[in-house]
Formats: C-alpha cells, sequence, structure tokens
C-alpha cells in the first residue's frame, strides 16, 4: 500500500497572498503488475518517486522516501522556511532507511518543490536526484527544471549524442543516481523565484517517456483546472503506449501581486 495515494490532500491553500491549487493522480500503466510510483501533495511539499527494483522492492522504496518527506516540520507548521540543507538531511535518513529495508537491493528517484519563502518572496525549491523530471510552465514556455541523473545525460552533455536520440536511447533508463541504491545520495537543489501563473508539473519517467515536450506543453496550456491537466497528461501517456508507471502532480500559483489590475 502506498499511504500518499491514499491520504487527502488539500487541493488549494493560501498564505500571505500566495494561493495554490494542485492535482495529482498516479496510473499502473498498461505493462507493469504493480506501481511503484509513490507521490506527496501537500502544502508545501510537492514530489514524484519512482521506485526502482521489482518484486515490490521498488514500491518499498518509493514508499519510505514520501513518508521521510512527510516528517518534514514544515508540513505540520504550515511554515515556507525550508531549506536544501533540511531537505538533504531528510533524504539522508531516507536513503538510509531504504537500504535497510531492502538490503540494499532496491532505490527510488525523487523529483518535486517545496514552496519557501525569503524576506516574504517565495520560490521553488525544486530538488531532484534520478530521472524523475520537474518542469515550469510559465509564460506560455515549457522548461525543465531538473537535470536527469542518468547514463544518457551524461552523453547528452558530453556532446556525444542529441536530445532526440536520447529519447530513444536503449540505455535511457540507466540512472547514476538515486536513493536507496549506488554511491551518490546527494539530490541537486535550483531556488526558482515563484511568479504569478507560475504552472509547475512534476512527473515520474513513465509520462515523459512517452510524451514529448511539445506535447507536454500542449496539455497544460490547454487544460486551465490542474487536475483536468493531470487527468489529460496521464490519458495521452496511457495512449502513447504506458510502458511504465504514470505519475504526475501540476501546481498553479497565484500571488497577491497577481490580483492587482494593470
Amino acid at each position: 500500500m502506498n499511504p500518499t495515494q491514499d491520504t487527502p490532500f488539500p487541493l488549494s491553500n493560501a498564505q500571505g497572498g500566495l494561493r495554490l491549487q494542485c492535482g495529482y493522480g498516479t496510473d499502473r500503466g498498461l505493462r507493469r503488475e504493480m506501481n511503484e510510483d509513490s507521490f506527496i501533495a501537500a502544502d508545501p511539499v510537492f514530489a514524484v518517486a519512482d521506485g526502482m527494483g521489482g518484486h515490490e522492492a521498488g514500491e518499498v522504496a518509493s514508499g519510505i522516501c514520501v513518508r521521510t518527506l512527510a516528517e518534514l516540520p514544515q508540513l505540520k507548521s504550515g511554515s515556507r522556511d525550508a531549506t536544501a540543507a533540511i531537505l538533504q538531511e531528510y533524504l539522508v535518513k531516507a536513503d538510509a532507511d531504504i537500504r535497510e529495508a531492502t538490503g540494499s537491493q532496491a532505490g527510488t528517484t525523487l523529483s518535486g518543490v517545496v514552496v519557501v519563502e525569503q524576506l516574504d518572496v517565495p520560490y521553488w525549491l525544486v530538488l531532484n536526484i534520478g530521472d524523475s523530471r520537474t518542469y515550469r510552465y510559465s509564460h506560455g514556455e515549457l522548461a525543465q527544471v531538473s537535470v536527469d541523473h542518468s547514463e544518457v545525460q551524461e552523453l547528452v552533455d558530453a556532446g556525444e549524442i542529441t536530445e532526440t536520440e536520447a529519447s530513444v536511447h536503449p540505455r535511457r533508463h540507466v540512472v547514476t543516481r538515486a536513493l536507496g541504491a549506488g554511491d551518490e545520495a546527494e539530490a541537486d537543489y535550483w531556488l526558482v523565484p515563484l511568479e504569478d501563473g507560475d504552472r509547475i508539473l512534476v512527473c515520474s519517467d513513465g509520462l515523459n517517456g512517452e510524451l514529448g515536450d511539445e506535447q507536454i506543453a500542449g496539455i497544460l496550456a490547454s487544460e486551465a483546472d490542474p487536475q483536468s491537466a493531470v487527468d489529460e497528461l496521464i490519458q495521452a501517456a496511457l495512449r502513447s503506449g504506458g510502458r511504465d508507471n504514470v505519475t504526475a502532480i501540476v501546481v498553479d500559483a497565484r500571488t497577491a501581486a497577481g490580483d492587482v489590475p494593470v
């Protein structure tokens, strides 16, 4: 059982003039026997973990990861003062707990955002380890914020293959960093200014593995409601083959400044 998928989370929240609305969903896909994805969607934390290991071990790994994030004090207090250092402490704990629970035979990726404020200015604190992804859709443009920890991304960075070639490369699913497995459990972090009208998409690679950026952007542009956007993204991934578990979270942000007439 994945408790994050059985717990009701608020779809919207307002604090200090910032209003968030989110939608979320997950699907086993058309070819997998079980769903090894887990997610958390509770202000201020929105993240997706994609378990690896099979034989239910992947589900255990991703579940431990999101349950550990659910212990963040910011979730209980409603404060937005998390930092990369605090998040990394919890990821180190998740890494150790996964190794203990699975005998280092499973791991999980993790990607997402934590809403933070510095001097009353809101930011998206993006975190990533592995090849799940966090995108930002803003001013009609889709941009991938996270950078994959994968063999093909290293080849792209080295100029040995193109992004198009990476999307069909036979080793495109091999990750170079994960929680609970391997030698590297440090996440990457980005602090991105939050703007009125921002839309964040967090997803497992079962989504972006089936849909290109143009398709993703088109759905985010056409579906105004975040839950409708999630539902359509997942259905589109299934129509495209649904070869993996598919999980998506869409978070919309409106600021007080956005309510002021021009």
